[in-house]
């Protein structure tokens, strides 16, 4: 078939970023399909490139994506190199649409290029939930790490694991751990990522969504030691924990891991850091601890690269998923929506082609 576009897998630029939205397998169907694909060499990516080879791609020197064919659609996970560099059509998290920092400047690359960001966060099927999302994984590890430090077991710079590996840190020391966790956005992907990792960790888990959520118990929140975020919204709510809440009288939270990581945005749900923390430096110390007044240190971890860890069972669940909808490339539903979403963006954001 001649309709189908090239597909270019960039290689990522996020140190230690070992994911990739298409593996060997959903390039294999994607060339059986029709598509050309060309697939970056990367010292990183959890995939072989010869499985990729084997796969009938072709393959193209790290970061070669700006000189691509001009209707190749270059795909790729987390963040583009910074520059001003005008844009093709690209798939990946542009964190773009909420009025991000940077947002304007990086839209504005794509007014120049003539391209269109094909946000994956918002490829959505006809009742707005996305087709494909790294949700589940990123609980996990989020839930998995904020376990780690309230233990004292987290160690900077963690290299990649399976989850067999994981699971059995979080086993460790689980005997006698009385520590309680209350994860928010309990019912959705992220959320049940989170409850199971603390289930494999003997963590007593609170189960919170959206109806206990519209009038937050502030006392009961804080009175958990771990605090693990993974409500996404899309219009402002009321912050779940404010800096009066960690000097309330009675508090024990100690730990937060905010999975959402939403932390530039005007829909940021705790409004107590202004910035995300990194694998080499996964946590940051918020408030020391007050023995006068019984509190003990808090502490955030915000990576927003979580599911990172896991690379391979993470990237091999994503890019099966997301596979159904790249066959449908370039005009299905998902994408006509997707096209829309960025017009809006763009003008949110004031921006004309």
């Amino acid at each position: 078939m001649t309709d189908r576009p090239q597909l270019w897998l960039r290689h990522e630029v996020r140190p230690g970023e070992g994911r990739a939205a298409i593996s060997p397998h959903s390039a294999r169907v994607l060339r059986e399909a029709g598509f050309p694909i060309t697939v970056e060499e990367s010292d990183q990516r959890s995939f072989p490139l010869q499985e990729y080879v084997d796969a009938g791609c072709e393959t193209a020197p790290t970061n070669s994506w700006p000189e691509a064919p001009e209707d190749a659609i270059v795909v790729g996970l987390k963040e583009l190199p910074e520059g001003d560099t005008p844009l093709r059509d690209h798939v990946y998290f542009g964190h773009a649409f909420k009025h991000q920092h940077g947002a304007k400047q990086l839209l504005e690359r794509f007014v120049a290029g003539g391209g269109t960001l094909l946000d994956l966060e918002y490829l959505v099927d006809e009742n707005g939930r996305r087709v494909a999302a790294f949700g589940y994984w990123a609980g996990y590890v989020g839930a998995a790490l904020a376990v780690l430090d309230h233990r004292g077991r987290l160690e900077p710079s963690m290299a990649r694991r399976t989850k067999e590996e994981l699971d059995a840190l979080l086993r460790e020391d689980a005997e006698g751990d009385e520590a309680t966790a209350l994860v928010i956005g309990a019912l959705g992907r992220s959320g049940r990522g989170a409850c199971d990792a603390l289930e494999v960790a003997g963590i007593a888990t609170t189960r919170w969504d959206v109806e206990e959520t519209k009038n937050l118990d502030k006392e009961a929140l804080i009175g958990h030691d771990i605090l693990v975020n993974c409500v996404m919204v899309s219009t402002p709510v009321p912050p779940f924990v404010t800096a009066e809440d960690l000097d309330a009288p009675g508090r024990r939270l100690s730990v937060i891991s905010d999975v959402t990581c939403d932390v530039t945005s005007d829909c940021n749900v705790l409004p107590i850091y202004d910035d995300i923390t990194s694998w080499p430096e996964p946590v940051r110390v918020l408030r020391p601890a007050d023995p006068e007044n019984g509190h003990p240190e808090v502490r955030i971890i915000a990576i927003d690269n979580l599911p990172s860890l896991l690379p391979a069972e993470a990237a091999g669940t994503y890019a099966e998923d997301l596979l159904p909808t790249l066959l449908t490339l370039p005009d299905g539903d998902v994408w006509q929506r997707a096209r829309a979403r960025f017009e809006q963006a763009l003008a949110d954001e004031g921006l004309t082609r």
